[in-house]
Order: structure tokens, then C-alpha cells, then sequence
């Protein structure tokens, strides 16, 4: 069975076994969990490599019709395992319950940073993720505190992540080749549990930091502070000089201000 790649669903098949195998060694079993799921799977070329890890409960999820049934031809020890699903819709405990889960796939690049947020939103069950991004994105997810590169996405994942940039992939091992070089990452949980400060309110405050990331966060914060005065050793600084811990702490700092106007 042929199945070509659909460019709506930002498809790029990948036909290079040694990336398959590098990415399958380098994956899995962080904080004990075993069992995978495995985003756009395609066509297997990932897909039968994790299989072959036999401590492993591997399932996989995919959208697109053609790629399900040459699975389910070809892979059929996945059994009950191949759902017919969109990720970004998927009600989690429906298939996992509570229980943890690993996620690893070649992403497509259209949705990668939303699969990411939505694995953010069930930190507590997924351990690890491992994937294959635009090398942009990719970057900028690993991406340390003091470059132009690391934005909200690095502060927000890092919170909860520690992440490794793991190896760049080139065009020529897709079909078809996008138009941009790949890069593989590999996110596993921190021991940080829930942050010390409101987190709707340290999300609201590295948004607006980085909104305005050519200013001053003197000016970035203005908006939480109600006219105030609000004193705060960040306060010269630009966004991405601070840490994820440094956020924290000035979102600390301003839920105070806050509190002492009640």
C-alpha cells in the first residue's frame, strides 16, 4: 500500500532508518514509565523501531486515514493500539486513565508547539517527551536564558522540563523534504511540583514581559502593578535575561503588591 504524503496535514515522511534508530536509542523509560504514545506515526518509519523495545506499551495516534490502515496492515501488533484520533482533541483518561505516559514522534511541524502545550497542560502524567521539530522551534524550546532565541515557550516548558537539544536533521532524509532543517529534542520532568507563585498569574507575567521584549521590564509590568510604586531588583533588565526561577520570583514580588491593596 502507497501512502503519500498530504501537505494539509503537514506530512513529511521520513526515510532515513539510522535517524529512526537514533531517535528510538535516545527515547524512553525517564522516571520509569514504559508506557508510549506515539504522535503521526505515518507510515511506521519510528514506529518499528519502538516496537522493539519489548519492556515498552506502545500506542500510537494518528489522523490520517491512509497512514491508519497501512498500520494496521503492517504493524499488527498494535492491535487495539492505533487511535484514530487528533492529539490536540484527545480526552487523555479516556485511554490512560491517570497513569503516566511518554510522548515521542516525528511532529508536524504546523501543530508541534501545541502538542507541546498540550502535554504542558498534563505535565503531572507525561514524564518525557522526545520529537522532531522545525529547527527553529526547536531551539528556541532548549534555548538558555541570555539570547534573542529563548522567548515564552522556553521559560514556560522550562519550568516544568528539562530539555536537551539532541541533534540537527537535514531535508534530504524526508519525502518530501521541507524546506527547513529538523532538530530533536528530548524533554523530561523536573522535580519541580506546582510553582511556589499563582501560575496563571506567572504565565500572564511572561507574556507580558516578552510581549514587550525590547523594553525594560520596568515597563512590561506596569499593567499589574495599578499605579503602585513598585520597586524590584528585574526591573532594568530585559525578559530574556531572566531565568525561569528569576520569573518566579518577580511574579512573587507582584502577587505581594497585589495583596498589600486588599
Amino acid at each position: 500500500m502507497d501512502v503519500r504524503a498530504k501537505k494539509h496535514l503537514g506530512q513529511h515522511f521520513l526515510v532515513d532508518q539510522n535517524v529512526s534508530k537514533k531517535i528510538a536509542a535516545q527515547f524512553g523509560n525517564h522516571q520509569g514509565c514504559n508506557t508510549v504514545l506515539e504522535i503521526g506515526p505515518g507510515t511506521g518509519a519510528l514506529t518499528k523501531f519502538l516496537l522493539e523495545k519489548p519492556n515498552d506499551d506502545l500506542w500510537v495516534i494518528e489522523v490520517d486515514r491512509d497512514s491508519i490502515a497501512y498500520l494496521k496492515e503492517n504493524y499488527p501488533q498494535l492491535k487495539d493500539k492505533i487511535l484514530e484520533e487528533d492529539f490536540l482533541k484527545l480526552d487523555v483518561a479516556k485511554y490512560f486513565g491517570d497513569k503516566p505516559f511518554a510522548v515521542v514522534g516525528n511532529f508536524p511541524y504546523n501543530i508541534s508547539s501545541q502538542i507541546l502545550f498540550k502535554c504542558l497542560d498534563h505535565r503531572n502524567q507525561v514524564p518525557e517527551i522526545m520529537g522532531m521539530f522545525q529547527k527553529e522551534v526547536a531551539e528556541r524550546v532548549a534555548e538558555k536564558p541570555g539570547t534573542k532565541t529563548y522567548g515564552i515557550i522556553s521559560v514556560l516548558l522550562q519550568a516544568f522540563y528539562d530539555i536537551q537539544y539532541c541533534f540537527t536533521v537535514d531535508e534530504t532524509v524526508f519525502n518530501p523534504p521541507p524546506k527547513v532543517k529538523s532538530g530533536v529534542i528530548r524533554l523530561t520532568r523536573n522535580s519541580r511540583g506546582a510553582l511556589p507563585c499563582n501560575e496563571k498569574m506567572f504565565i500572564r507575567v511572561v507574556k507580558a514581559c516578552f510581549n514587550q521584549r525590547r523594553k525594560m521590564i520596568r515597563n512590561s509590568v506596569k499593567q499589574f502593578t495599578a499605579g503602585k510604586e513598585f520597586e524590584h531588583r528585574f526591573l532594568t533588565e530585559r525578559p530574556e535575561r531572566l531565568s525561569v526561577d528569576d520569573f518566579i520570583e518577580l511574579t512573587l514580588a507582584l502577587e505581594k503588591l497585589a495583596e498589600s491593596s486588599l
